[in-house]
């Protein structure tokens, strides 16, 4: 489970003709703080790739927008791949199963 901000307009695919898949970047960050000895803590903001099906990607599709404010519930894939120099990758993204727009309509 995620709240966070959409941190660019989301990229939609059609992988068939009637089957969406949409990739969003979604940012959460975690607020500084300081500790009692004065130690200052800095902001923490992690970005996570969404990856949406379907229903969950025609919605991304219509309303969801750079800066929009959602929530995500989804499961972890992990996968590997060896980039152009030969270095092996490993890529972690979010499955989506549910999602909620908590940013206002304008």
């Amino acid at each position: 489970m995620l709240i966070g901000y959409v941190g660019r307009e989301p990229e939609v695919q059609y992988v068939d003709v009637d089957t969406p898949v949409a990739r969003i970047s979604l940012a959460t960050s975690e607020r500084g703080y300081t500790l009692q000895n004065g130690t200052q803590v800095p902001q923490r903001t992690d970005w996570h790739t969404v990856i949406l099906w379907r229903k969950l990607a025609k919605t991304v599709e219509q309303y969801v927008h750079k800066g929009d404010r959602l929530y995500v519930e989804g499961r972890l894939r992990y996968s590997a791949y060896n980039d152009k120099e030969g270095i092996r990758r490993t890529t972690t993204e979010i499955w989506a199963e549910n999602m909620e727009m908590l940013s206002s309509k304008e």
